[in-house]
């Protein structure tokens, strides 16, 4: 979490809107119906804006709280490390600018930070976490054969098995079910048609308004059929699609 400030500094000042969008994401908390094309179009316009500026144009600490405040519009919870680095630079902006009124903070971030990262690189290099990582290592060298014996004992008894989480199998075969349904309702409907058509031709005693009864019958049918799948279409789906 140190270094994650840190980097939004860097993106910052150095005008990667879109990494500092990223960054405030990774530290934040997004709540249900977080918009995050929104804020990050916000953010990139944010600080697209501010970028060259120098102290007496512009407030660091402001700008990072800035950052905050759009989190929790577009539906994200900030981070409380970012909020308390916003307050903490607020209050030394108005010191920089009683110094150095011409102070380049972008500039000073970017000299500093570098210092920064290297300390720290080389505090992960230290003997304790050399030590550490040699440990973990040797552990996992001692499990290894065990573990590749009971994965060549289940590839040998037809055992192995391997569980992927893709997709929601029952309802893509609904909506397959769906589908096809649909369109043998299609095809009987236009053979209904056709047939009433070709019956038109056919001279019956049962007549409906001087044409063939079972040719208006089959027509009508037809008709109502074909009504009643376009109002499920138009209806049922965008129910479904909101639910």
């Amino acid at each position: 979490m140190q270094e994650k400030p840190l980097k939004m500094l860097l993106a910052v000042s150095e005008g990667r809107a879109d990494d500092a969008a990223a960054i405030a994401i990774e530290m934040g908390e997004p709540k249900d119906g977080f918009d995050k094309p929104e804020f990050s179009r916000r953010v990139v316009e944010l600080v697209g804006n501010q970028q060259d500026a120098r102290i007496e144009q512009i407030d660091v600490g402001k700008l990072v709280l800035e950052v905050t405040r759009l989190s929790g519009e577009c539906g994200m919870r900030p981070s409380h490390e970012l909020t308390m680095v916003g307050k903490t630079l607020l209050n030394l902006d108005q010191v920089g600018r009683a110094l150095d009124p011409k102070f380049d903070p972008n500039a000073s971030v970017q000299r500093n930070a570098a210092v920064i990262m290297q300390q720290r690189m080389w505090k992960s290099v230290s003997p304790t976490n050399v030590f550490s990582s040699v440990i973990e290592a040797k552990d996992f060298l001692a499990k290894l054969p065990g573990r590749a014996s009971k994965i060549m004992e289940s590839l040998a008894s037809n055992e192995f098995k391997l569980k992927i989480d893709t997709i929601d199998e029952k309802r893509l075969m609904e909506g397959f079910q769906k589908v096809a349904n649909r369109i043998t309702l299609g095809l009987v409907l236009a053979g209904m048609i056709v047939a009433a058509a070709l019956m038109m031709r056919v001279q019956t005693s049962f007549k409906i308004m001087d044409y063939p009864g079972f040719a208006i019958v089959l027509f009508l049918l037809a008709t109502a059929g074909s009504a009643a799948l376009v109002l499920n279409i138009l209806f049922y789906d965008q129910k479904q699609k909101k639910r």
